[in-house]
């Protein structure tokens, strides 16, 4: 189950890297491209979200490359009309993906499923989205951040600020998971 739990939590926090970018655009960045032959945040989010209810919509019994899956469509522009469309195509991919996982066991690790045909173990499968889905993410990520500038709000330590977050991760107890108060009281103000 420490496979599970642990890959879940890497799922959820490739999420809020996204969610976090999202949050911090205005409408039209979502459809921004650095180039004209380039893809939108919105045009990841869109294949993103086919990708995923592809993959994981009955991931244990049918092909994780459904037929009624249209991936070429997930590169064109027009679908996906304003930011509650493209959050709302982001949620669903999402949801599908935790659906599936969530009650997965130990023993349904070794079992074989297909993409494409290709025969995988469900842990193969999981670390080949996983994978993909952080490339993707990371994406969008930097298609944010180009737009956003110096507005930026760091997603994680911000520059210049890496001594005092090792001071307050070392003065944690050796082996706990969690801040100080102070220091997570010094977050939530920035």
């Amino acid at each position: 189950m420490h496979y599970i739990e642990n890959t879940r939590n890497l799922f959820l926090y490739y999420k809020q890297l996204g969610d976090q970018s999202m949050t911090q655009l205005e409408e039209k960045e979502l459809f921004w491209k650095y180039a004209a032959d380039e893809n939108s945040i919105a045009t990841i989010v869109k294949h993103l979200s086919g990708n995923m209810l592809s993959r994981w919509t009955d991931f244990m019994t049918a092909d994780g490359e459904k037929t009624w899956r249209n991936r070429d469509d997930e590169f064109e522009d027009a679908t996906l009309k304003n930011k509650a469309e493209v959050l709302e195509a982001w949620e669903k991919g999402w949801n599908c993906l935790f659906e599936a996982i969530d009650p997965l066991t130990d023993e349904d690790l070794e079992h074989i499923i297909y993409i494409r045909n290709q025969g995988h173990t469900v842990v193969e499968a999981i670390n080949r989205q996983l994978g993909h889905y952080a490339y993707h993410v990371g994406q969008l990520v930097l298609l944010a951040k180009l737009q956003k500038g110096k507005a930026w709000q760091p997603l994680s330590i911000g520059k210049g600020a890496s001594k005092d977050y090792n001071k307050n991760k070392f003065a944690v107890e050796k082996g706990s998971r969690h801040f100080t108060e102070e220091f997570l009281d010094k977050e939530k103000k920035k």
